[in-house]
């Protein structure tokens, strides 16, 4: 049987199926676990212990070393992960990553028994797919649709791999093939290219994949399997070490940790294999290996060669920390390190960073408000020149924001993901025009600074009032977002009302006052402007709150917009509560 053009097609198209079977069941993995697995990191790497293992439920759940490296690469970016913490993480991606070998093994199985059988990929592969499909199509919730992806991608993954080995079938009698993996047996020369094919198709599991379907041919011996399965690991390092390009050196320092750690460990256990071969000899060392012997000797070599690193894992930051060079602290170099592009492999995570930033967009928002009211007391420039550096940073954050969470859109989406990143930008934009009412009451003192005006004691007095009000209604809406707080949330819309007739008493009072000539020109534009300043923060806090409850709403049917219309009619007891508590502490002290 002759391998021609046709088995060339069927080989590539094949390994187009696996791949992509592998990044959608990858894919649909991470969407269900809705990047909870990854924040995880944050909180409990405090011990290598408990790293090693997050990292190695991270990377099972992903699927993907590469991808799990990555977003620590990220975290540590950002100042979230220490880099200490990440150490032991790297390693747990070693291990976790040995897992879709395991799930490929299963083809393997060989029983006459009807169950086995039904177990067997061959027939579980194709029922997957039906399954998944008929879920697909008739799921009405997210849920249901993801875990209809992760179905379909373990089919996909499959189909590829009958593919490819049905494809590479007659390689199995060509004298060339077999010559081939027995020059692949001096080590050096498998471990190279076990890194060069990994390095390329920047997986690790694929790589491993790919030889567990040649292995069908049973052209590939133990000896030739084992250095390539190593090189594998080496090649896997070239992804988190293009992400750490342009970060921070603690970022680069976690990206060297993960190929020393490879690296070292492929060299003592390479010459410790081929030690025991020497002295004693394996009996197996020249028998063609199987799916199984592969995926047992990748999770083997990973494991012991973590827990050979394990009580020397602060050599391995030292000797990264040697290579990178001294500096940078264990911290972001900017807070727009939060939104870091390293993220976007996991849209569950890089939503919780994206959140991260509208919440630090919102506290500048809410500080700056609180500096433009003391300016009317006593305007002093170096807290203006604060105020417009504030207000610099809330502006850069916004664009960058809107830009990292459109990115963010390009991705594969859950509905839930997609809801929240629309949530986002108008929040995003909320905040934003908060910053910008700020500025302009700051430029009302500034008015007055310039012509040496000031407000009459009665003014100011009633300035204070709706100043203070204003504050706590910005407070509350900087804790609902904080903490996606849709109880806390419910406070806003009854202090805006009462923020509403306050503008309109203060203003017609102070029209009564400018016709009276109680007031000048000079100081009745400023206040009347920084009254409809104050409003508009007031309406747009009303906003904000609108989004938490609606965003709370949708997993309990709640409708925001008949919400809103409900409480303005007065139609809920709780409303009316909060209407009259705000109306006895801030409106009282003006009417």
């Amino acid at each position: 049987m002759e391998f021609g053009f046709f088995d060339i097609l069927n080989m590539c198209g094949g390994l187009a199926l696996f791949l992509y079977g592998m990044s959608m069941l990858g894919s649909g993995l991470e969407k269900l676990s809705g990047g909870r697995l990854e924040k995880t990191l944050e909180k409990l790497t405090s011990n290598i212990f408990t790293s090693v293992l997050l990292g190695a439920a991270v990377t099972a759940a992903v699927q993907s070393s590469s991808a799990t490296t990555v977003i620590v690469v990220g975290l540590v970016n950002a100042g979230i992960l220490k880099f200490r913490g990440a150490v032991g993480v790297i390693m747990g991606a070693n291990i976790g990553t040995t897992v879709t070998s395991h799930i490929l093994r299963l083809s393997d199985i060989s029983s006459d028994n009807f169950w086995m059988r039904l177990l067997k990929p061959t027939s579980l592969a194709p029922m997957v797919i039906i399954v998944g499909i008929i879920l697909f199509m008739t799921a009405r919730k997210s849920r249901q649709k993801e875990f209809s992806q992760i179905l379909i991608g373990f089919g996909i993954l499959f189909t590829g791999m009958f593919t490819m080995e049905g494809a590479v079938a007659p390689l199995k009698d060509l004298p060339a093939f077999s010559e081939m993996f027995a020059t692949l047996q001096n080590p050096i020369l498998g471990v190279l290219v076990g890194a060069l094919v990994t390095a390329v198709i920047q997986s690790s599991s694929a790589s491993v994949g790919i030889l567990q379907a040649l292995s069908s041919t049973g052209a590939i011996t133990f000896s030739a399997a084992f250095p390539i399965i190593m090189g594998q690991n080496i090649g896997t390092c070239i992804t988190p070490i293009l992400a750490s390009i342009g970060a921070t050196k603690n970022a680069k320092r976690t990206a060297m940790v993960h190929l020393y750690f490879n690296i070292i460990g492929t060299l003592v256990f390479l010459l410790g294999t081929y030690a025991i071969q020497g002295v004693w000899g394996f009996s197996f060392w020249d028998d063609p290996i199987t799916r199984g012997g592969i995926a047992n000797f990748h999770t083997l070599f990973n494991v012991v060669v973590t827990l050979l690193f394990i009580p020397f894992h602060r050599v391995l930051e030292k000797l990264a920390t040697w290579t990178v060079g001294r500096s940078d602290p264990d911290t972001a170099e900017d807070s727009s390190s939060i939104l870091d592009e390293r993220f976007l492999v996991s849209p569950g995570l890089a939503l919780g960073q994206a959140h991260q930033a509208v919440v630090f967009m919102a506290k500048n928002a809410a500080l700056n408000f609180g500096e433009c009211m003391k300016l009317f007391e006593k305007y002093d420039l170096k807290a203006v020149e604060r105020i417009k550096e504030v207000e610099n940073s809330i502006d850069k954050m916004e664009d960058r924001l809107s830009a990292y969470l459109l990115r963010l859109t390009e991705r594969e989406l859950t509905e839930t993901e997609s809801k929240g990143i629309s949530e986002l930008l108008h929040l995003t934009g909320e905040f934003e025009r908060i910053g910008d009412y700020s500025i302009n009451i700051q430029e009302c003192a500034e008015h007055l600074y310039e012509t040496n005006t000031r407000f009459s004691p009665d003014a100011m007095g009633e300035l204070e009032v709706i100043g203070e009000a204003v504050s706590e209604i910005v407070g509350i809406a900087v804790s609902a977002v904080s903490g996606d707080d849709a109880a806390a949330a419910t406070d806003i819309e009854p202090l805006e009302e009462n923020i509403d007739l306050i503008e309109e008493t203060l203003k017609n009072r102070h029209i009564a006052r400018l016709k009276a000539g109680a007031c000048t020109v000079d100081a009745g534009f400023p206040f009347v402007e920084a009254l409809g300043n104050m409003e508009r923060i007031a309406d747009h806090c009303s906003n904000i709150g609108v989004y938490i409850i609606g965003h709370e709403g949708d997993a309990r049917g709640i409708d925001q917009h008949a919400y809103t219309r409900k409480i303005h009619k007065g139609e809920t007891k709780d409303y009316n509560e909060k209407f009259a508590h705000y109306e006895k502490k801030y409106f009282d002290k003006v009417k």
